[in-house]
């Protein structure tokens, strides 16, 4: 037989009301009697029925993520660092995918969660068709990019500042010399990659210098970094480029190497992301370091308290990560 909810009152010594109270989170449980019945539960390996706490409260105490089901490093590492925010908040994970995130199948992503029971949402990496984010869902959603016009119910955006990330790293290829700074986007229907062009962009109107044209768009692969930096690399003008994320980094590291240019010594190199393999590069990669945790739990704080009614977190929405500094800049070489 499972057990009960008698059964852990009755190791614990206590009623089976206040193991109830325990179980749900309830306040007027003093600290010793929580402990003696979490101790009870452990022992016994008590699971409380969620479909029935469910019923009674009118939650699930689940969360629904939605994704485009990315293989890159951003999207998964962000995925992983949610599922982590969302156990220690006391909420289990559900995911589901949609392969465009247009507004349709963003839609059915939605139902397909609300069936599984889910008391909020997360939108884990919005794409753009060109028209806002607009549909309906009944529960809380937090996006991680851009905002999400809901019926239904409440919506808020938690994210890294794509475009101040940016501008720091077009900001730290100029500081060092170069005359411009050339970028190799991401796509150009994801957010990420259109705040990070809008940084690069940024900078360079702030330091007076006319934006070059963009290289071919990328599409986050090593390959299509380096399809593009081999044709960056026939003009001897490119001294200094910003790579929308580390792994199209690694293919123009080995484009640039390849047409006999040497990084940084010929051309300095910045990617995005901060892969685990962005130190054992050769030459180490200068990369912007995303703070995936952070962005995780900040989401998850602003969700639940729109879940649960209570006042949201007041740090701001956006949040900053850090330039890390490795073998792959330098400062330019004067020339006479």
């Amino acid at each position: 037989m499972p057990t009960t909810m008698t059964d852990v009152a009755r190791a614990a010594g206590v009623s089976q009301k206040t193991v109830s109270r325990v179980v749900n989170g309830e306040p007027y449980v003093s600290a010793e009697i929580r402990e003696r019945v979490h101790r009870a539960i452990r022992d016994l390996d008590f699971r409380p029925n969620n479909t029935a706490r469910a019923l009674l409260k009118g939650r699930h105490r689940r969360i629904g993520v939605i994704s485009l089901g990315s293989a890159h490093y951003g999207p998964t590492t962000l995925l992983m660092a949610l599922e982590r925010a969302m156990q220690r908040a006391g909420y289990a994970f559900a995911l589901a995918g949609t392969r465009d995130g247009r507004d349709r199948s963003l839609a059915a992503a939605v139902a397909s969660l609300l069936t599984q029971g889910v008391d909020g949402v997360v939108l884990s990496e919005p794409v753009d068709d060109g028209s806002p984010l607009r549909f309906r869902c009944d529960v809380p959603m937090v996006s991680l990019g851009e905002p999400v016009e809901l019926s239904g119910a409440a919506s808020a955006v938690v994210s890294a500042d794509g475009v101040a990330d940016a501008r720091c790293a077009t900001e730290h290829l100029l500081a060092l010399g170069h005359r411009t700074v050339w970028h190799i986007p991401g796509p150009d229907n994801w957010f990420s990659a259109r705040d990070r062009e809008r940084g690069w962009r940024a900078a360079l109107a702030e330091a007076g210098v006319e934006a070059p044209p963009l290289a071919p768009v990328g599409d986050w692969t090593p390959a299509s970094g380096y399809r593009a930096a081999r044709q960056l690399a026939r003009d001897p003008d490119v001294t200094a480029v910003f790579v929308a994320n580390d792994e199209m980094a690694l293919g123009a590291l080995r484009a640039f190497t390849e047409a006999g240019r040497r990084v940084p010594e010929d051309v300095g190199v910045v990617g995005f992301d901060d892969i685990p393999a962005a130190a054992y590069l050769t030459p180490p990669l200068t990369t912007v370091r995303q703070d995936f945790a952070t962005v995780a739990t900040r989401a998850v704080d602003v969700l639940t308290a729109m879940i649960e009614d209570t006042p949201r977190p007041a740090e701001p929405p956006y949040l900053a990560s850090q330039l890390v500094v490795r073998e792959s800049t330098a400062p330019r070489p004067r020339t006479t």
